[in-house]
């Protein structure tokens, strides 16, 4: 892990993490072509869009002096986590305002029963838990916490903001200009953003919700002005955190058969929803299409027990 450090440290101070698109998903009867880029690889705790995002608000954290970091998101959360972890190697302390007041009985004894926090409680983050009530307005949320800890750096829910983007747009390398489109699962929208701004305006990004609606469609707007993109909201699978039996027998043997882990969340929906728009039709035929693999495999241990205490099947 100390190499790590070294190397998140470096990359922090502007060097990039080129990533390869190591595996194609090939159509054979429309000629259309899917490679996968693995930002998963690029760390186990710190993987994907989440070192995409973290990078620079780090950078900025630890420019300006700052001590602490303070962010928010769910019990499960991949962006808590990743962030747990960076902060723990820089050397910064770390609070997570956590979606669920419910879970404040847990005491970190009993953590365990929830292998994100356990995790983050490991890595050296605090918590505190506010209702599902008050976490719904964001921004108010945000304000009364900064005006309680003044002196900490903020990160959004998700990670999501100008430098988020910022580091996101690093995704896309000079190679990746020969593919008509790009695709990628989206929650809070800054991956999305990011790989909007970097594209060439002859490529179509799509970005795959793994939410319920189309609110992201404004979200997305207020961070690029860019047109070249589309929101595919057909692959949710009941929202946020919902998981079928259908999408758990599709990614067990995508799995088997290609050796690659997706996560539930975010980018099995993606790859499910890839699969089906070119069944339909949707794409025309010799589409070369770049699939973002965004990381955020620690979910996977977090929705497996969750599926076990209902009987249901398990991800493999």
């Amino acid at each position: 892990m100390q190499n790590f450090k070294l190397n998140f440290e470096k990359s922090i101070f502007n060097n990039k993490l080129p990533i390869k698109n190591d595996f194609v998903w090939y159509f054979p009867k429309k000629n259309i072509e899917v490679y996968l880029k693995r930002e998963d690889l690029i760390h186990p705790f710190v993987s994907g869009n989440k070192f995409r995002k973290l990078k620079y608000n780090l950078k900025f954290a630890l420019e300006k002096g700052f001590k602490e970091v303070i962010t928010f998101g769910g019990a499960f959360s991949n962006h808590v986590s990743a962030t747990a972890y960076a902060c723990k190697l820089l050397n910064l302390n770390c609070l997570g305002i956590i979606r669920g007041e419910e879970l404040r009985s847990l005491g970190k004894e009993n953590f365990a029963s929830n292998p994100t926090l356990q995790f983050a409680h490991q890595c050296g983050m605090k918590f505190k838990f506010v209702s599902r009530k008050a976490y719904r307005d964001k921004e108010k949320l945000q304000l009364e916490w900064a005006s309680k800890f003044p002196h900490s750096y903020f990160v959004p829910e998700g990670g999501t903001n100008q430098w988020a983007v910022k580091g996101c747009q690093e995704m896309l390398s000079e190679e990746d200009k020969k593919f008509n489109y790009i695709a990628v699962s989206c929650g809070t929208g800054g991956t999305l953003a990011g790989l909007i701004e970097a594209s060439e305006n002859t490529q179509k990004i799509l970005g795959f919700s793994a939410l319920k609606g189309d609110f992201l469609q404004h979200e997305i707007q207020q961070l690029s002005a860019k047109r070249n993109w589309e929101l595919i909201t057909d692959y949710h699978f009941g929202g946020y955190a919902k998981v079928s039996d259908e999408l758990v027998i599709w990614m067990n043997n995508f799995y088997h058969e290609t050796k690659i882990r997706l996560d539930p969340i975010y980018t099995a929906k993606m790859m499910f929803g890839l699969e089906d728009l070119i069944k339909r039709d949707y794409f025309s035929k010799n589409t070369r299409i770049l699939a973002i693999h965004t990381g955020g495999l620690q979910g996977v241990k977090g929705m497996n027990e969750v599926r076990s205490a209902k009987g249901l099947k398990l991800i493999d």
